[in-house]
């Protein structure tokens, strides 16, 4: 009789030590924080934040995962802003009546880069789908347009 009080009672006591623990442990603390960034897309922040737990303690798994989630998206975040730069750079030779072949070569580097960079990228399961979309868009641009240079 006193087993059917003493098991839940023992196991709901130990559930709550536990989340005592996660709540007041300052680098689970951070690694939620961390998370809370990830999932809103701030993912410097989040990065900053994981790794700062992860140095306060290297068994949190928590913070681990967060940062490496982190680097992989800011990845694909670097990408999407180097594509926008080059893209912006390159509607801006279009735009002139005539294009020198020197332009031509200009636009060939950078389609030729873009495509490399997007051919390192690796995606995880939990990486944002529209990010990776935005990437893959960006890649096909540059695609189409080295066809069109060449």
């Amino acid at each position: 009789m006193n087993y059917k009080i003493f098991v839940p009672l023992f196991a709901f006591i130990t559930l709550v030590i536990m989340g005592v623990y996660f709540l007041v442990n300052p680098s689970y603390e951070k690694s939620l924080e961390a998370k809370y960034y990830y999932e809103t897309s701030n993912y410097r922040d989040a990065y900053a934040l994981a790794k700062e737990a992860f140095g306060m303690n290297v068994y949190n798994r928590m913070a681990a995962t967060v940062m490496a989630q982190s680097k992989t998206s800011l990845k694909y975040v670097d990408y999407v802003d180097m594509a926008q730069k080059y893209m912006k750079e390159i509607n801006s030779i279009v735009m002139k009546d005539e294009i020198s072949d020197s332009d031509k070569a200009k636009i060939k580097m950078m389609s030729h880069i873009m495509i490399d960079s997007y051919i390192k990228l690796a995606p995880s399961v939990i990486t944002d789908k529209k990010l990776v979309e935005e990437t893959a868009e960006y890649y096909h641009g540059f695609e189409k347009l080295l066809e069109k240079v060449n």
